[in-house]
């Protein structure tokens, strides 16, 4: 659902925000008064045409943004998300553009630069301008087939989910089959360049966890130098020699010995001294006791040169395949094992596509299966849609109308299967069914669309809907079946219209004036949202402003609530 339309220096339009709602809305105002720039604001922002000469004159640029909130419909936030477009906390998606006079304008989603054509992608799942010709989604013919899909019964549709999986793993398989077949030379190469790879791999024998276990040696071997060379440098602080001579030479015990002797000598005369002689001879087992691990220690941290280059050189080896083949010896092994399918494959070439040619024979009888099974649900809802629609069109002014879903079959396979759907229509009796593009002005586009939403209203998960020109030709009777209709569609969906008839605009649930004004020799367009008093002036004013035309307004007011309730 559209929630805002900001505007920035578009043309007459200095500045405008527009807020919606559920419901129906239309726009209304005088001729020239700059309704049309609406709708250009929002093609805008949904990636159309841009061009300088849309900079409202005297400023250096123009912006519009549109706001849509789309919380809670997880398939079309599933569809934004293929296009790696994500709502943000709150739900919306933002789409705005800029233009400017002097350099390159801008494209944006939710504040992040985007391409037009992923601007456009995106807008189709959002919104649809009925009215303007280059935005008519009935003049594109691809778009036929999804609409008339809309008509075949829910507990169906089904089939165009299989259908659509089972396309995809046809064209893989055969995408994979031609590319095999494509290029002897290059899968001699490719056999050549696995065979290495795998020699590579498997000549360094790797053991899973040995990297971390190579490490760990490593790291005891480099640094056990530095542990003997402080052990060494500790041992000649003591005065020690190496090894068993530190203990045996040692003149720091010595030393401490001769002490004990001397203070013991004279303790008998000065009885305080024993308690120093006893500090002594706990100094000297301490210091023993250290003589002892001091030893131990340089024995068993002992620098090996040779340990410590193969532990290097293995690392060396471990992380150069890592870089090649995967980020562990797991990866690596794993990358191994595919490599060993890979070239048992191509050893076995013919058998190997043989077997592709096989699978891709079931794949194609099953994807033909589904194409003529949903082709038969497009045949049976097409009879039911023509039928309708031509109902339809009667109550919408197209009086001798016909129409037709026309159903031919393609050349070749698609994800929608082995149809091609093409709605044509003859405007008056005698005349020949002809393409939607070549009979119908952008109203009778508009209220064909209209009709098409009123019978089946297609699940095709867009929320908003614009109506342009849907009025152009019609009055009386029929302009009120249309105010109906867009209010019954509104229901189901947001409906926004532009128009210029009392009956439609009776029936808004919003209702937006547009009005031109100058001041100061500059000409500038506003948007008011309109009251109650304020909606019957308007009325009035649409419906000729006499005297019985408000009282006129006010009736065609009061049945609009009635019709609501």
């Amino acid at each position: 659902m559209l929630l805002e339309l900001n505007i920035k220096n578009l043309a007459l339009i200095s500045r405008a925000d527009l807020s919606f709602d559920k419901g129906m809305h239309v726009l209304t105002g005088e001729t020239g008064a700059g309704k049309s720039m609406l709708l250009g604001a929002m093609d805008l922002a949904l990636g159309g045409r841009a061009s300088a000469d849309m900079i409202r004159q005297g400023q250096d640029e123009a912006y519009a943004e549109l706001v849509f909130d789309v919380s809670g419909d997880e398939s079309l936030i599933e569809k934004l998300n293929e296009l790696d477009i994500a709502p943000d906390e709150e739900g919306t998606i933002i789409l705005s553009r800029k233009i400017s006079g002097s350099k390159k304008g801008s494209c944006k989603i939710n504040g992040e630069t985007a391409t037009i054509s992923k601007l456009k992608a995106v807008a189709d799942l959002l919104i649809d301008i009925h009215g303007q010709h280059e935005h008519q989604s009935l003049l594109n013919r691809s778009n036929h087939i999804k609409i008339l899909d809309g008509f075949v019964p829910a507990k169906d549709r089904g089939v165009f989910d299989e259908l659509k999986n089972a396309y995809g793993q046809y064209r893989e398989l055969r995408d994979r089959l031609e590319n095999e077949k494509s290029d002897e030379a290059g899968r001699e190469r490719e056999l050549s360049y696995m065979r290495h790879e795998l020699n590579e791999i498997e000549s360094a024998a790797l053991r899973p966890g040995e990297d971390d276990e190579i490490q760990e040696r490593y790291d005891l071997i480099s640094n056990g130098k530095r542990i003997t060379d402080a052990l060494s440098k500790a041992g000649e602080l003591l005065g020690a020699g190496e090894g068993n001579a530190m203990l045996r030479e040692a003149p720091a015990l010595d030393r401490v010995g001769e002490a004990i002797g001397e203070i013991s000598a004279v303790a008998e005369y000065a009885p305080a001294l024993e308690s120093l002689a006893d500090m002594l001879r706990d100094a000297e087992s301490i210091l023993s006791d250290a003589c002892h691990e001091l030893s131990g220690h340089m024995a068993s941290f002992d620098f090996d040169e040779g340990a410590l280059n193969e532990c290097s050189q293995r690392l060396d080896l471990i992380n150069t395949l890592k870089k090649r083949y995967g980020s562990s010896i797991e990866e690596i092994n794993s990358y191994a094992d595919d490599l060993r399918i890979k070239i048992e494959r191509y050893e076995n070439y013919e058998a190997y596509i043989s077997s592709l040619e096989s699978d891709l024979d079931k794949r194609e009888t099953e994807l033909k299966r589904l194409c003529e099974k949903a082709s038969k649900l497009r045949k049976k809802a097409a009879l039911e849609l023509e039928k309708k629609m031509k109902e339809e069109l009667s109550d919408l002014n197209f009086l001798s109308a016909d129409f037709r879903a026309d159903i031919r079959e393609r050349e070749d396979y698609s994800a929608l299967g082995s149809d091609i759907v093409e709605f044509m229509i003859s405007m008056n009796p005698g005349e020949p069914l002809k393409s939607l593009s070549q009979v119908a002005s952008g109203g009778e586009l508009s209220r064909i669309m209209l009709a098409l939403r009123t019978i089946g209203d297609a699940d095709d998960g867009i929320g908003t809907l614009i109506f342009d020109e849907i009025d152009a030709g019609i009055s009386g009777v029929t302009a009120m079946m249309v105010a109906k209709k867009l209010s019954d569609l509104s229901k189901k969906r947001q409906v926004i219209c532009i128009t210029h008839l009392a009956q439609i605009a009776a029936f808004a649930d919003h209702h937006f004036f547009i009005e031109k004004s100058a001041r100061d020799n500059v000409t500038t367009t506003s948007v008011k949202v309109l009251g109650d008093e304020e909606r019957i002036g308007e009325l009035t004013r649409l419906l000729g402003g006499t005297a019985s035309a408000g009282a006129t307004a006010a009736e065609l007011l009061q049945k609009a609530a009635e019709y609501g309730l």
